[in-house]
């Protein structure tokens, strides 16, 4: 029969999963998946990106206020934001402040 093997979550297969979540506008298991990958060592860049898909997931779904908390988040680790999470997190503060 066929041999069973363990295959331990890494960070690429996060990251593709929570960007592939992202594009299909599943929010929460983007979110979900990010708060598992916080249990593995990741290097910094890696995160970034994540954080990003991360935070652009719950933009399309509207969830603008977890957004913003990722973005805190992403500050206190001392992950650098890129431009593209920089940006829609100036648009979701913008957003906050037309409510």
């Amino acid at each position: 029969g066929m041999q069973q093997i363990e295959v331990l979550p890494n960070v690429i297969s996060y990251s593709s999963t929570i960007s592939a979540c992202e594009k299909g506008g599943q929010w929460q298991r983007a979110l979900g998946l990010f708060v598992g990958m916080q249990q593995i060592e990741v290097l910094p860049n890696v995160m970034s990106i994540s954080y990003s898909s991360t935070i652009s997931a719950c933009e399309k779904g509207g969830q603008w206020q977890r957004a913003l908390g990722l973005f805190v988040g992403m500050q206190q680790i001392e992950v650098l934001p890129n431009v593209r999470s920089a940006a829609q997190c100036n648009q979701l503060q913008f957003h906050d402040q037309r409510l």
